[in-house]
């Protein structure tokens, strides 16, 4: 537990709530109730073990920050994750209520312990040491098998590696999904360029040979695509999203839409990883506390070349 001024609420709550969810009990020296909650959130904060941070705010004393958030009585609760707030109670509530509130928010053990493995192994993939970062994934999709941030770096990982029988057993779980999650969809359709790859005669015919039938027929789009798959399949992507943006021009029903759910599906497997938020570039919390450090953001040549790609579909479609 820690007493939190205006002058340290950005370090203490906006900054750490990026990592662990930070809960705020709002309070005063006066207040009867709070005398009671205050020992019972200080035990929960022990008993759970450092999975979520405990700030005490006097509001007499930081009334700045208790109009900010909007607080009418106390002892009031509200709970932060990445900079905002996510849910909150007011009162004194009994333990009960209390341990149902937090297991709401607060991650498990294990899903701490998973989200550990999956930032080593992401860790490992940049320093190229794949095989241990394949175990790193495996065992945090054990712990927690419903983690799909494990389950999405390891069937990517799996794909590059070649490992495709495993990548479409990991990944099958997911494909029973309503909806069908993007990310989980891009996956199968990178795992389909593959399978064409391998077990379709076309796939080992060299690029010049879908070229020439392309050539005497700009609307063969069974051509086209069984390019896109080799294009795939190569790596070379921005290629297959060329390729795919002449079928959708000519015909973006053929096949179901087959080329945009596929341009759209690289788009997404293209798309760098979100980076954890830098405290530094928040500008304003979410109760309307005033931060330091604003910065432009900056898009790097990955990330501008999918930009354009976006743009040149959404002319396509329109």
């Amino acid at each position: 537990m820690i007493d939190v001024t205006v002058e340290t609420f950005e370090t203490e709550v906006i900054a750490a709530s990026m990592t662990t969810p930070v809960l705020v009990d709002f309070w005063a020296p006066w207040c009867g109730p709070c005398k009671t909650l205050g020992p019972l959130l200080e035990k929960m904060e022990v008993a759970y073990g450092g999975r979520f941070k405990l700030v005490k705010i006097d509001s007499d004393q930081e009334q700045q920050l208790a109009a900010a958030f909007g607080i009418k009585s106390i002892p009031t609760c509200v709970l932060l994750k990445n900079g905002q707030p996510v849910d909150g109670f007011m009162g004194a509530v009994p333990e009960g209520k209390l341990r149902e509130f937090l297991d709401k928010h607060v991650p498990g053990e294990n899903e701490v312990l998973a989200e550990a493995e999956v930032e080593e192994a992401e860790a490992l993939l940049e320093s190229g040491d794949l095989e241990t970062a394949q175990a790193k994934l495996m065992q945090a999709l054990e712990a927690t098998p419903d983690n799909d941030n494990a389950r999405f770096d390891l069937v990517k990982l799996l794909i590059s590696m070649g490992q495709l029988k495993t990548a479409s057993t990991v990944l099958a779980p997911c494909l029973s999904q309503i909806p069908l999650k993007l990310r989980f969809e891009a996956l199968k359709h990178w795992l389909d360029a593959w399978a064409f790859v391998t077990t379709d005669p076309m796939g080992q015919w060299p690029l010049e040979k879908f070229d020439q039938l392309i050539a005497a027929n700009k609307r063969d789009f069974p051509a086209r695509m069984a390019k896109t798959r080799l294009l795939i399949a190569t790596g070379d992507w921005p290629a297959a999203l060329d390729e795919l943006l002449e079928i959708i021009m000519r015909d973006r029903a053929w096949e179901n839409e087959l080329a945009r759910k596929t341009f759209v599906a690289l788009l997404e497997l293209m798309t760098p990883a979100a980076k954890k938020v830098d405290p530094s570039t928040i500008g304003k919390s979410a109760g309307g506390i005033e931060l330091s450090g604003k910065a432009a953001a900056q898009l790097d040549p990955q990330s501008e070349m999918i930009s354009r790609y976006r743009r040149k579909l959404s002319m396509a479609l329109n």
